[in-house]
């Protein structure tokens, strides 16, 4: 007949058996969870490359559009203000999964001409594409959250004067429909702002001031 001791030792195996059994069973649900994540996992990295080269298609051709219209709207201007035959195009091409954007300006009459867009027409085509492009990147924010106001700091400082009336009454067709305010800075005559700004103010020197705004319109 077995003793107590043995008996106590019986009991004590039972548990430890009991104790294994349960972290045996832990232990087994613990693997199928991982073993399911580890296929999700897998699933996902071989899915991966191809979502990634369908996204940056379908970015680069929803951007493609953005750019085309981009490019049509600045050829307008620039058509508009110099009275010249130029076009606007952009290079565009996807470095470290960024899409990158290079503009030019391209001759109608001589395809192969590219003028660069710094210091084509003595700066002029720069004065106007920048402009061009602070006007789309406003329109393209979200109405409840920026002010639509926009400062114009000598932004026809290479544009001569005789272009100036065009280049005003352009940008203030467009910031007229896009519902923007704009602040002009400028040291060409006012005169040549007459004919599209609401009010033409005058900065004028002042023996005691040093200077004073006077409205002149």
């Amino acid at each position: 007949m077995p003793s107590q001791q043995d008996m106590d030792a019986l009991r004590d195996l039972e548990r430890s058996m009991d104790r294994l059994l349960a972290l045996a069973e832990t232990l087994h649900g613990e693997h199928g969870r991982v073993r399911d994540k580890l296929s999700g996992v897998q699933d996902f990295l071989v899915l991966a490359p191809k979502a990634r080269d369908t996204l940056e298609e379908l970015s680069t051709a929803l951007f493609g559009k953005i750019l085309d219209e981009v490019e049509a709207n600045l050829t307008h201007a620039i058509r508009e203000i110099l009275g010249q035959d130029r076009v606007v195009t952009t290079l565009r091409e996807v470095k470290n999964n960024r899409l990158q954007v290079h503009f030019q300006i391209r001759n109608q009459g001589r395809e192969e001409e590219i003028e660069d867009i710094m210091t084509g027409q003595g700066g002029s085509v720069c004065n106007i594409l920048s402009v061009g492009l602070r006007l789309i990147a406003l329109s393209q924010l979200p109405k409840e959250k920026h002010r639509p106001f926009l400062v114009l700091d000598e932004q026809d400082c290479w544009l001569r004067p005789a272009l100036i009336p065009k280049f005003m009454s352009l940008i203030n067709e467009i910031a007229s429909r896009l519902e923007l305010q704009l602040l002009v800075i400028s040291h060409h005559p006012l005169d040549l702002f007459a004919g599209s700004a609401d009010r033409v103010f005058e900065l004028v020197p002042d023996r005691k001031a040093g200077a004073i705004i006077r409205q002149v319109k």
